[in-house]
């Protein structure tokens, strides 16, 4: 996902908050993972990971988000970025961390 795709669903809403580069630019953005839409996972993922202070994109692969207007949620699933610098930390939050261990 490149600097040009803003447009993307909940852009606006994390812009302020999304790392910068030098040059005042927003820092290129990794896929995280597809997640389910019907469940709810995807807002839970979210919501999980912009508590940890990890801002979120969220893109509809195909026509998801027309089917998110629609039906409230989108049946082809929702792809996840986060800032690359941020990736690794994202990857253990959502894989799970054992009691013993800490982040």
């Amino acid at each position: 996902m490149s600097n040009e795709d803003w447009g993307r669903a909940g852009a606006g809403l994390v812009s302020d908050r999304w790392p910068k580069d030098e040059e005042g630019r927003a820092e290129e953005s990794a896929f995280l993972c597809t997640c389910g839409s019907v469940d709810l996972n995807d807002m839970l993922t979210v919501n999980m990971l912009e508590a940890y202070g990890i801002p979120c994109l969220r893109d509809y692969p195909g026509d998801g988000a027309f089917g998110r207007v629609i039906m409230g949620a989108s049946g082809t699933g929702v792809d996840i970025y986060v800032p690359k610098s941020m990736l690794e930390v994202a990857q253990k939050l959502i894989e799970g961390v054992d009691n013993d261990e800490e982040l």
